[in-house]
């Protein structure tokens, strides 16, 4: 006869329960293996004298509607400033029409004549940040392309530069944006950890940019 074993009902009861909880924020690092973005390069430290850097616009390469890249620039302007490298000065793209001609300017063109000197003058800043959006895929699977380069005013020295498509097809990609959403999750409800949570626009951009970030020079 074979004899069924059966488990102290108090032990069942915490491993059913572990079975279905999600995750505390503490225990994020369990999802890995995480995205590390390796097309970057720049200064091993940000240069003392570097202090307040101007943000321009974002750079569309890919049409978008004006609303996107507007909520674009909110996202790459609030990620930016929680890194805390710097202090940042936002230009605005009526301000970049207004001054310059054209509401955008991407790393790779031909700036109006003055452009930086003008920027440094009239915000005191020692840095210009400038950011394209290469590729662009706000449907699942999402994926975000871009392209900074962060460069000095006075002498126009590269201090950092990042290129790279970020896309959630790539199942570390994946897991670390749903790490991200974890960490960031403040309504108090249970966090959808499927691949559906990773259609929202806005949170995906976050979470891009805030990777691309991060690889900038430390202090």
């Amino acid at each position: 006869m074979i004899r069924r074993r059966f488990l102290p009902p108090a032990l069942a009861a915490v491993l059913l329960a572990g079975c279905g909880s999600i995750p505390a924020p503490d225990d994020a690092r369990h999802f890995g293996p995480f995205y590390q973005p390796r097309n970057f390069a720049g200064e091993r430290q940000l240069p003392a004298d570097i202090r307040r850097v101007v943000l321009l616009p974002i750079s569309t390469e890919p049409a978008v509607p004006v609303e996107t890249a507007q909520a674009l620039d909110a996202v790459l302007l609030e990620t930016l400033q929680r890194r805390q490298r710097f202090e940042v000065v936002h230009l605005s793209r009526g301000d970049c029409r207004r001054w310059f001609g054209q509401e955008a300017f991407s790393s790779a063109a031909a700036l109006p004549h003055g452009m930086l000197g003008r920027l440094a003058s009239r915000f005191a800043a020692d840095a210009v940040l400038f950011i394209d959006l290469t590729v662009y895929q706000p449907y699942r699977p999402q994926s975000i392309g871009l392209r900074a380069k962060l460069a000095t005013v006075r002498d126009v020295r590269l201090l950092w530069t990042f290129d790279e498509v970020i896309s959630a097809a790539d199942p570390v990609v994946a897991n670390s944006a749903r790490r991200q959403y974890l960490k960031t999750d403040r309504g108090g409800q249970p966090l959808d950890l499927s691949p559906a949570a990773l259609q929202s626009p806005g949170r995906f951009a976050a979470f891009a940019s805030d990777a691309m970030f991060a690889t900038l020079p430390p202090r």
